[in-house]
């Protein structure tokens, strides 16, 4: 059964609107692109932080375990991405929904 953070970003994907969660003790505002488990079976999302708080500068890709979010909601806004990838993604092993393969196709 999924948690409830892992619907909330998983909707958020096939709706390509924004996150606003706390993680890792800071508010963070973020456009979740891939969602599914890591290596160990932990709910995993790969998002695309562009503003809210963070130890390093922003905006920046980053991978967030599910099962330490709090208070996520999404909400409508313009949809941020980074910019070309120079490495593949590590974040998620078992993906599943990329908005670049499940959503945007679709559209």
């Amino acid at each position: 059964m999924q948690s409830a953070a892992y619907t909330i970003f998983r909707n958020a994907i096939l709706a390509g609107q924004q996150v606003v969660c706390r993680y890792g003790g800071r508010s963070r505002e973020l456009c979740p692109h891939i969602i599914g488990t890591n290596r160990r079976g932990e709910e995993v999302v790969l998002a695309w932080q562009f503003a809210g708080e963070s130890s390093g500068p922003l905006p920046q890709w980053r991978c967030l375990r599910l099962g330490e979010v709090s208070d996520a909601r999404m909400r409508a806004g313009r949809w941020h991405e980074g910019g070309s990838h120079r490495t593949t993604q590590t974040c998620v092993s078992d993906i599943d929904l990329d908005i670049n393969v499940h959503v945007r196709k679709r559209r």
